[in-house]
């Protein structure tokens, strides 16, 4: 038994003497200044600090923060400074060393970064909604003191999806959804692509493992043809390139698999009518950045030369770089087989800083300039929402989300100043944008010299003008216009300000009112009485109140004194779980409370089914999920586990903000309840065509229709159907039945 230990003992410091070297190796091919001795001492402090600990995947626990620091170095581009904080970022958090010790052995820089990335430790996310909110926004106000703390907790996601397979199906969930809605659109907005097409797809790739193999396997069973066509296509740009003397990589850029089961699902595709599987991306050499731009339009000259054009796809990403700082000129031509492909140019200065982010500028910085980098003024963006923070967690990540995932529209003010908006903003948008006041009093614009409503959606180019009248008072249904975080966080602190005596003065009602029923002041009270009000938070309750919109009575007493009649302090402890709990490997059955992030039981899967009692579920609305599909299952407010689909836009969220809600689920398998779902059926009109579908269905696969909406333009129509299944794989039969009638061109279910 001893030789067994020391076996292990010595394979173990093989492999961890391996990944430091491979990490080591890196860094000393890099541009950095060379600075091994800090991060040797780094390593081994860590190494010490860590000693004994394993990762729930049984190796090294030193193993992760090895592989942090190399992605961190590697991959993101950043240097000793960095890789010493990423070895060092989990000792302060799960071992006796101190941010004291950390800045005695390795100075104050590297203490403030392992500092700021403890505070955000255990991802963005804690149990509770309140906690989620605070961490989240104490990770953006470090990320505005010191860029690199971000870049480093990216790096650490990366790993920890990478690694994710090891974890219990409800913290995959949990952990996949959260990445999805922050941490890959923060990567996007950061420009680092190549991250954050990674985390999209290891996502993906957990919550629906079989759609994910499948369309692998389409790739792989592709690339023959594909490369034939790549092939056909790209030779003729080569010699072209080479003849004009100009020195270049070029490449196939492959769309992720995240990316085309996106495209599949938007535009009710099979994998094969995906034509734009590629890309193709040419990088070529410059040393002199203001020849940058020259170089590139002649290769587009060359490009265009050789073939047809698409006329409303050239984008021009180097005289107007993205927010996140990308830079690159696209254009989509036609190919040899009749398809579109875009082909995408960039420097060698433009590709690194598009693969790795922000953190490559640095390396190109030429002096310091009066202006903000776009990434400073997107921070300043960013602490404008933290300072005004929403009440509700999921609200202040979805406002966040206004930022994170939009694109930029270019408009100009009387005076020529350029102003970047995401694309679809308004003048409302802009008005806040250049000042709250402006915001708050604005009656309209002249947008192009032309008169135009506050809701008038704003185009590149335009130049406008805002109105503003001092008479004028901000509404809230403003909202409705907005799509910034920045204008619609302004929106809410000035209604708010405006609202705050009649708030004052509810509030006072409210806590006297529960004082003199003897009712305790809590979160279950208080939602308790939101729900009877139908008002979404306390500010709102209160404003209704002290606006004598609304009355408390005794009506209330009642349920308030039965709600708070039993024990605990959370909401979350008071709520049953309907049903049972199966156990994976038993099947014995237990009544379980509802299950927590610390009591679950991992080998636990909560069974869906239902009896003459009626179900042990309910199905959300917002996705219709069928028995068969990847569903997952949250503990809503009043008890019942709800049910969404693991793609299902609500459950990203979910995922994302109330992870310790989110229970691993199975369908039982007894096919007695029916389910309604809904499919889309598109073809070529000709007589007879409908009584062929609805015979099919009714008749030959003996399925009960509940509705049929058609409609024929030209030779074209469009049914929607609406059918009672029992389970998903019931409508893809149905699918690829429909499909097989003559003139059908599209059967697809709709979510």
């Amino acid at each position: 038994m001893e030789l067994d230990g020391k076996k292990t003992l010595d394979s173990d410091e093989k492999m961890i003497q391996e990944a430091y070297q491979d990490l080591l190796d890196g860094y000393l091919n890099s541009n950095h200044r060379k600075k091994v001795e800090i991060i040797e001492r780094a390593f081994r402090f860590a190494k010490e600090a860590h000693k004994g600990v394993r990762r729930r995947s049984g190796e090294p626990y030193i193993m992760h923060p090895i592989a942090v620091a190399k992605i961190a170095s590697q991959e993101i581009g950043l240097g000793s400074t960095s890789i010493c904080a990423a070895l060092l970022h989990d000792v302060v958090e799960d071992t006796d060393y101190t941010v004291e010790d950390i800045a005695q052995h390795f100075g104050p820089k590297i203490a403030q970064l392992v500092e700021g990335l403890t505070k955000i430790s255990g991802g963005i996310f804690g149990d509770k909604a309140s906690v989620q909110a605070e961490n989240f926004r104490k990770l953006l106000l470090t990320m505005s003191e010191d860029i690199r703390v971000v870049l480093i907790k990216m790096a650490d996601r990366l790993h920890n999806m990478r690694t994710l397979g090891s974890m219990a199906p409800n913290k995959r969930y949990k952990i996949a959804g959260e990445t999805l809605y922050i941490y890959a659109p923060l990567a996007h907005r950061l420009g680092l692509f190549a991250i954050k097409t990674e985390l999209e797809d290891l996502s993906f790739k957990h919550e629906h493992p079989d759609i994910y193999r499948e369309i692998s396997e389409k790739i792989q069973e592709s690339e023959a043809r594909r490369s034939a066509v790549y092939s056909d296509f790209s030779e003729p740009i080569k010699r072209k390139l080479d003849s004009l003397g100009i020195k270049y990589e070029a490449k196939a850029r492959l769309k992720s698999i995240y990316s085309i089961y996106n495209k599949m699902e938007t535009k009710h595709l099979p994998f094969e009518e995906v034509y734009d599987l590629y890309a193709m991306r040419i990088v070529f050499d410059c040393d002199d950045q203001s020849k940058e731009k020259g170089i590139c339009w002649s290769i587009y000259s060359a490009i265009t030369d050789l073939y047809q054009l698409h006329p409303n796809r050239t984008r021009d990403w180097i005289v107007t770089p993205k927010a996140n700082g990308y830079q690159a000129l696209h254009l989509t031509v036609m190919g040899p087989d009749g398809n579109w492909i875009e082909v995408q140019i960039r420097s060698r200065r433009m590709d690194e800083i598009a693969e790795k982010g922000f953190a490559a500028h640095w390396k190109y910085k030429i002096g310091e300039g009066d202006e903000e980098s776009e990434l400073n003024a997107w921070l300043k963006t960013i602490k404008d929402i933290l300072d005004n923070p929403e009440p509700s967690a999921i609200d202040f990540l979805n406002t966040l989300k206004l930022n994170l995932f939009a694109s930029e529209i270019v408009v100009f003010t009387p005076a020529g100043e350029l102003v970047t908006l995401p694309a679809g903003a308004t003048v409302l948008d802009l008005a806040f944008h250049l000042h709250s006041e402006i915001g708050l009093h604005c009656i309209a614009a002249k947008v192009n010299h032309k008169l135009m409503p506050l809701q008038t959606v704003l185009k590149s180019g335009d130049q406008v003008e805002v109105l503003t009248s001092k008479t004028q008072m901000p509404l809230p249904e403003w909202s409705n216009y907005m799509v910034t975080a920045k204008a619609r966080t302004r929106l809410r602190k000035g209604i708010r300000a405006l609202r705050q005596p009649m708030v004052l003065r509810g509030n006072e009602i409210l806590t006297r009112w529960l004082a003199d029923n003897h009712i305790e002041d809590n979160n279950l009270v208080i939602t308790k009485i939101q729900g009877i009000f139908h008002v979404g938070n306390r500010e709102d309750l209160c404003y209704q109140l002290g606006a004598d919109e609304i009355v408390l009575g005794d009506f209330l007493v009642k349920p308030l004194r039965k709600a708070t009649g039993k024990t605990g302090t959370g909401l979350l402890s008071k709520i049953p779980l309907i049903g049972k709990m199966v156990g994976s490997t038993t099947g014995q059955t237990k009544t379980q409370e509802a299950p927590t992030s610390e009591s679950i039981n991992t080998k636990q899967v909560y069974r869906l089914q239902s009896d003459e009692n009626g179900a042990n579920y309910k199905l959300a609305s917002c996705c219709s999920p069928l028995p068969g599909d990847d569903v997952m299952g949250f503990i809503a407010d009043d008890g019942k586990v709800e049910i969404h689909s693991l793609d299902c836009p609500q459950a990203q969220i979910l995922k994302a903000g109330y992870g310790s809600r989110i229970v691993a689920t199975e369908w039982a398998k007894d096919g007695h309840e029916l389910f309604l779902a809904h499919v889309r059926i598109e073809g070529i009109d000709r007589r007879g065509i409908l009584q062929e579908i609805t015979q099919l269905i009714s008749s030959h696969l003996g399925i009960d229709m509940r509705k049929l909406e058609i409609e024929a333009s030209a030779e074209v129509f469009h049914a929607d159907l609406w059918v009672r299944v029992s389970d998903a794989d019931v409508v893809n039969d149905l699918c690829s039945r429909t499909k097989a009638i003559n003139g059908v061109t599209r059967a697809t279910r709709i979510h």
